[in-house]
């Protein structure tokens, strides 16, 4: 019996989900996928060095004041929008693999456009260009990775988001050495650094090759979009060519706005609730970005092996906005206690917006491209793009003008409102599912 348990225990071993760095080394897709997440890593390496020194570059180096800084960041934030549904626009049209590598060679320049450029007008399109690149860049590689890692595109995604953490944490270690500096010379040396990554970036993705199917992504072959049928004719009743068209898609795409409030929360909402309404200490702010890369890192890939298929990633959309809703509430509990409750309840809200984050960042993708009909998935994924973009621009004007505005109550009404719209949107997009597989949806009672 002993040796019996023995061999069933090592069978289950065998049968686990490779670690983290095993699946590294064999991501879905196999060499162009390796490939790839190194571009990625070293991608977001720069892009790291460059988010932890470009407000204080601006400041003191080329001396803007504030309002024209909120005016530039601004300027960038509209023009990343445009970026997600110009890519897929294109990559309907042109290889991916080339439009990755212009996003990646357009950044190059326009960062290096920064060592000379000092004038405000100048300015202003320069940066608005290089956040458009950036976020066409990040559209136009999942996109290249939908295609190569096909079934298993959660995998991927799950490694390429603990990639793309250890990128930044390595990019804002690099940054604090330029910054301890702090000369003008010295913020050029980061500038230039970020401009190498997106070189070396250019130079990685050049050596893969261009994934089949230009404009398609692969799904599931199970269930598959119908062809032909009523279910085929309500779906292109409901959108009609394209995704600017399809009603139900858009709403998908509105819906995943507040779905992506994590990130505001995260980097924005917790460390300035904590500077003005708790008596938590300002030391522990880095805190909550250790914890954050931390468990992306460690848990990202067993989060994303429990998300599997577009079912599942409907079902974690709901779990998004109960554990929103969890952190709203400790955030506005953080006010009534001491030093030591203030700061447990912060800490463990940076952990709930870590757990959001990790599952919003599987079931968002997923349904994007599960939702979309079978032709043309480029292009509704680029519009489904814009959700992050938006919410980047738009989160962070919520929580300061209208959210730590109402005090304690105004988490709850945000968290209450967020897990609302997550039931919302898991419905609709379980009855759109039903739609595309030609069967019908459930009652009422049993899509709640």
């Amino acid at each position: 019996m002993r040796r019996g348990g023995e061999i069933r225990k090592e069978r289950r071993r065998g049968e686990r989900e490779p670690g983290l760095l095993a699946q590294l080394r064999r991501p879905p897709g196999g060499r162009d996928a390796r490939i790839m997440l190194l571009a990625q890593l070293l991608d977001r390496a720069g892009t790291g060095v460059w988010a932890a020194a470009c407000v204080l570059y601006f400041t003191f180096v080329v001396g803007l004041d504030a309002g024209r800084l909120g005016i530039l960041l601004g300027a960038a934030g509209v023009a990343g929008i445009a970026g997600s549904p110009l890519a897929g626009h294109l990559a309907d049209r042109f290889p991916v693999r080339s439009l990755l590598i212009g996003a990646h060679l357009l950044r190059l320049v326009t960062l290096c456009l920064l060592l000379v450029v000092t004038d405000f007008a100048l300015l202003l399109p320069v940066v608005a260009v290089t956040h458009l690149g950036d976020r066409a860049a990040k559209t136009l590689e999942m996109l290249f990775a939908t295609r190569v890692a096909g079934e298993r595109r959660a995998t991927y995604q799950a490694l390429s988001r603990s990639s793309a953490n250890a990128g930044y944490a390595l990019g804002a270690g690099l940054a604090a050495i330029g910054l301890a500096v702090g000369t003008r010379g010295a913020y050029h040396v980061l500038i230039l650094a970020n401009a190498l990554s997106f070189l070396v970036a250019a130079v990685l993705v050049r050596r893969t090759r261009e994934p089949r199917g230009r404009g398609l992504v692969a799904a599931p072959a199970a269930p598959a979009a119908p062809t032909e049928g009523p279910a085929a004719a309500a779906a292109a009743a409901d959108g009609g060519p394209g995704p600017w068209r399809d009603r139900g898609y858009l709403r998908f795409v509105l819906l995943d706005i507040p779905m992506n409030l994590d990130d505001s929360i995260l980097a924005i909402g917790i460390p300035l609730w904590l500077v003005s309404h708790t008596t938590a200490p300002h030391e522990l702010i880095p805190a909550f970005l250790v914890v954050n890369t931390v468990l992306v890192v460690v848990l990202q890939l067993r989060v994303s092996a429990k998300v599997q298929g577009p079912r599942r990633a409907a079902g974690a959309v709901a779990l998004y906005g109960l554990t929103t809703l969890l952190c709203c509430v400790l955030l506005a509990a953080s006010t009534g206690g001491g030093v030591w409750t203030a700061s447990a309840a912060l800490l463990a809200a940076a952990v709930l917006a870590t757990a959001a984050e990790l599952m919003r960042s599987v079931s968002s993708w997923e349904l994007a491209v599960s939702l979309a009909p079978r032709q043309a998935r480029a292009s509704y994924l680029g519009v489904a793009g814009m959700a992050q973009s938006v919410q980047k621009s738009a989160g962070p004007l919520l929580l300061t003008g209208a959210v730590m505005a109402a005090g304690p109550a105004g988490w709850l009404v945000l968290g209450a409102a967020v897990a609302g719209l997550s039931l919302v949107q898991r419905r609709a997009a379980v009855r759109r599912l039903d739609l595309l597989a030609g069967t019908p949806a459930p009652a009422p009672a049993a899509a709640a």
